[in-house]
């Protein structure tokens, strides 16, 4: 059965049907003109638009795994916020060509994701279109939340996990074709086909008041690296070396450091903190895999630092819509 032989209001009724009508925390949920939900003192609200061979090929991506991700990156913005996430909202345009059972999968993973953040699905819309686009909105709460712009001189960058497996992992789908409709196999394939947002961690670095400015690292390194900066108006140094590289992706890649710097899609946390927390925050290290990777300096360079310590302008290079 495709999407033009069900139409509109059989799918909305049926995506209703496959989430919980009225979650803890809604008043009123999927159905009307607008959702009403019980709101904090402080509301996140983040925006992500997927489009079809622009931010994602259909053929690599099995539905079940691109709806789980659709949700996840925008999870890691709140995330990037020190928040918890509360409500989503949905929005797709699909081409009428387009299967159920692509649909269901894809809310299935959506739904997923939804149910492991603790995010409640509060309404949407669907449209035709002649290529597949998604639309999603999160909302979350944060007592304390952290920006872009609260790094200062002295303060230590650090970054959570891995940097530079999405990036191979896309490479390697571009080689071997469609990834089939199971779980991914391989630390690369995963890191780009179901990233994890970092919840747990944004919120612990938020509510101890560890981080000093966080971002979550979706265009790479480098270029997440000059936002943190340019909202805090100063400059960072980077040493090279310490940047964390898995031993998957050095085996994989002749150049692992770029795709660490500039493949983006890691949708790990990149924070500064002030020497004063240090402490504390390598003890938080234990529960999380967190690395020093820099510090913040005064003036506006970006500048990387080689092994022998010599520095060079780090160039700022990754994914960025339109170029």
């Amino acid at each position: 059965m495709r999407l033009r032989d069900v139409g509109e209001r059989r799918l909305i009724s049926a995506v209703k049907r496959s989430f919980p009508a009225r979650p803890a925390g809604v008043v009123l949920g999927i159905g009307d003109d607008a959702a009403v939900v019980r709101g904090p003192a402080r509301l996140l609200i983040t925006h992500d638009l997927l489009v079809e061979d622009v931010d994602f090929r259909a053929a690599l991506f099995p539905p079940r795994l691109l709806g789980r991700k659709a949700l996840n990156v925008n999870l890691s913005d709140i995330a990037a916020m020190g928040g918890r996430p509360r409500h989503v909202v949905l929005g797709l345009a699909l081409p009428g060509r387009t299967g159920r059972a692509w649909l269901d999968a894809f809310l299935a993973g959506f739904r997923e994701a939804a149910r492991r953040a603790g995010a409640a699905l509060v309404g949407g819309d669907f449209s035709a279109a002649a290529r597949t686009m998604i639309a999603v909105t999160v909302t979350g709460e944060a007592r304390r939340f952290v920006t872009r712009r609260g790094a200062r001189p002295g303060d230590r960058v650090f970054v959570s996990g891995t940097l530079g497996d999405a990036a191979m992992g896309l490479r390697l789908l571009g080689r071997r074709g469609a990834a089939g409709r199971g779980r991914p196999s391989g630390r690369l394939l995963r890191a780009f086909l179901d990233p994890a947002p970092r919840l747990e961690l944004g919120a612990l670095l938020a509510r101890r008041g560890l981080a000093s400015a966080m971002i979550d690292v979706s265009d790479g390194l480098a270029v997440d690296l000059s936002h943190i900066a340019e909202e805090s108006g100063a400059g960072a140094e980077v040493d090279l070396a310490a940047i964390p590289l898995s031993k998957e992706l050095r085996r994989a890649s002749s150049r692992p450091l770029d795709l660490a710097l500039h493949g983006g899609e890691d949708f790990e946390l990149l924070f500064t903190v002030r020497p004063r927390n240090l402490p504390r925050l390598r003890a938080l290290g234990k529960r999380f895999p967190v690395t020093e990777i820099g510090r913040i300096v005064p003036g506006r360079r970006l500048l990387a630092v080689g092994p022998d310590g010599a520095k060079r302008p780090l160039a700022v290079k990754g994914y960025e819509h339109f170029r």
